[in-house]
């Protein structure tokens, strides 16, 4: 027998038109973004690592003394911020999109597990009170 019923159908699998994507938030595309700049910044790596290991206790002659550096960083960041890395980044956001949506749902719910375990305790010690100042009056 297969471990696949096939009596039970399987959740489908969203499909994102990633050239006419779903309207997404400003938070959304700003996670968009974050993700773009940071896949271009790992592709350009190594450049970036020279012009910054350059431009250590430099201030403005930075921009003419590591001039080589700065245009090899720049060169290669135009080279790969393309439209294409962004489809790709994109495409990131949304394959990960169920997993963050279910990572958030996770800490709601531990959230509310613990007020609700604050609440019980506050009631519980609000009893405890009620009943010290109820036995202190009969005595």
């Amino acid at each position: 027998m297969s471990s696949q019923d096939p009596q039970q159908p399987q959740p489908p699998r969203k499909t994102y038109n990633l050239r006419n994507p779903l309207p997404l938030s400003a938070a959304q595309e700003s996670e968009v973004k974050q993700l773009y700049y940071k896949r271009v910044r790992s592709l350009c790596a190594p450049e970036i690592k020279a012009f910054a290991e350059c431009a250590v206790n430099r201030t403005i002659t930075a921009t003419w003394v590591c001039r080589e550096q700065r245009l090899a960083m720049n060169a290669c960041m135009v080279a790969h911020a393309k439209p294409e890395e962004e489809d790709r980044a994109r495409e990131e956001w949304f394959s990960t999109h169920e997993e963050r949506r279910r990572v958030k749902e996770e800490e709601l719910a531990r959230v509310e597990k613990r007020r609700e375990e604050v609440i019980r305790m506050m009631r519980a010690d609000e009893e405890r009170r009620k009943k010290a100042a109820a036995a202190g009056e009969k005595a």
